[in-house]
């Protein structure tokens, strides 16, 4: 199954720029139906804006964008560029502009509605959709905080603990990281601690992505 990052939720910032209000806004959607609900709410809600330009990415979907009456290549293809170095899909984005008087020029505008975007996902987050080994750790108190470095070094995200006679934990590690995972807390425990693979689940977590 692919394995890619997708927005965790709705995310929303804006910033000014010479008199020029943006605001950027990022939606999680699974089709292009569900984009084009997005933008089509997007022009309702902000009908006085002077431009609602936008860019979706769909995983093998289409990949559209428009300028919404921006000049030709100052917004929407901008703002797809952002959503491909970020290496997001299953992504709507639109960057509403409400003028201020004031002409930002052909690269003005390519920084503004590029920013727009790149703030709009920033405040969405990052989730990764792959496959998640599920894994059962109880271990000693005394592990605990150790257990939590080797998990972040995995990219792991420890979903749930419980403090008992011992800590137990339900840990997700990517398939391909849940042997050596295992074999390095044997390792570092000299046998100690074992832990057990309870299943695998296909969905999307938020990751931290540098």
């Amino acid at each position: 199954m692919d394995e890619y990052l997708v927005p965790t939720g709705f995310g929303e910032d804006e910033f000014t720029e010479k008199k020029s209000r943006f605001i950027g806004r990022v939606w999680p959607v699974e089709t292009e139906e569900e984009a084009l609900e997005c933008i089509q709410a997007m022009k309702k809600q902000h009908y006085d804006a002077t431009h609602n330009c936008w860019a979706y990415v769909i995983k093998d979907g289409p990949m559209r964008f428009s300028d919404d009456g921006e000049p030709g290549g100052t917004a929407g293809n901008p703002m797809m560029q952002v959503l491909q170095r970020e290496n997001i899909y299953n992504v709507c984005c639109v960057v509403t502009r409400y003028f201020g008087g004031v002409l930002l020029g052909a690269g003005g505008l390519v920084r503004a509605y590029t920013k727009g975007a790149k703030i709009a996902i920033d405040a969405a987050g990052k989730s990764m959709k792959r496959v998640w080994s599920v894994l059962y750790i109880p271990c000693p108190y005394t592990y605990y905080e150790r257990m939590k470095l080797e998990v972040a070094a995995f990219g792991g995200i420890i979903r749930d603990t419980q403090f008992t006679s011992e800590v137990e934990l339900e840990i997700l590690v990517a398939q391909a990281d849940a042997k050596p995972f295992l074999d390095k807390i044997t390792d570092m425990t000299s046998g100690t601690v074992e832990g057990l693979e309870t299943g695998l689940e296909y969905r999307a977590f938020p990751v931290e992505v540098e």
